[in-house]
């Protein structure tokens, strides 16, 4: 017997009370991206619409719901890095979620302590157990199905530099559960983490 179906068409509203649309496409890792202006001003800013998108050369993106700072910096210096959060750092990325004036930085706001990047000129979380040092490849703007032009950024870069905590390392390989990513899920505040006993295997077919 199959399973009874909520549908709805998303240009005429979902009929729940909350919209299920990033609950289903969840969790998500969160794109904790920090900028800096050509005036040299940093912006630390997490967006939960982030991930990876290719191999070699290893590309990674977010979307930004408006044209705001963390876009305009990387259009004007091609750089950024990605920070992962972890359990540890939830708070303080939750800080730097908050609207700021542009001449303010997030990384001073929530008390954060800057952490040198080795081949761009954007720094870092220093704490953060993983950080991705990226060039900007393309900033795209959506287009719905019609082709008119959505309020929504997309930004993809190239990897061109990676720290890893090397407490997170066993026997060469990066533990993921070890690190405690911190993971966006739908509703208002609805966040998860990653655990060993979560984990299973699953081997390609042949």
């Amino acid at each position: 017997m199959p399973n009874q179906s909520h549908f709805y068409q998303p240009n005429q509203g979902h009929g729940l009370k909350h919209d299920p649309f990033n609950a289903l496409i969840a969790p998500r890792p969160i794109g904790w991206i920090s900028s800096k202006s050509s005036e040299g001003v940093l912006n630390l800013a997490p967006y939960s619409f982030f991930n990876a998108f290719n191999y070699h050369p290893p590309i990674i993106g977010f979307a930004s719901i408006g044209y705001k700072d963390t876009v305009e910096n990387i259009q004007q210096t091609g750089e950024f890095c990605w920070n992962l959060v972890s359990a540890s750092l939830v708070d303080k990325m939750n800080l730097t979620s908050a609207a700021l004036p542009r001449n303010e930085s997030e990384f001073e706001s929530a008390g954060l302590t800057l952490g040198q990047s080795k081949v761009i000129d954007v720094p870092h979380v220093a704490l953060s157990p993983a950080v991705f040092e990226c060039r900007k490849s393309q900033i795209i703007q959506l287009t719905g199905a019609n082709g008119e032009l959505v309020d929504t950024w997309m930004v993809l870069g190239e990897v061109v530099g990676v720290h890893i905590d090397t407490a997170f390392i066993d026997d060469g390989v990066y533990n993921t559960a070890a690190a405690e990513p911190v993971l966006r899920g739908g509703g208002a505040g609805d966040y998860f983490s990653i655990t060993a006993a979560q984990k299973f295997t699953i081997n390609r077919p042949q």
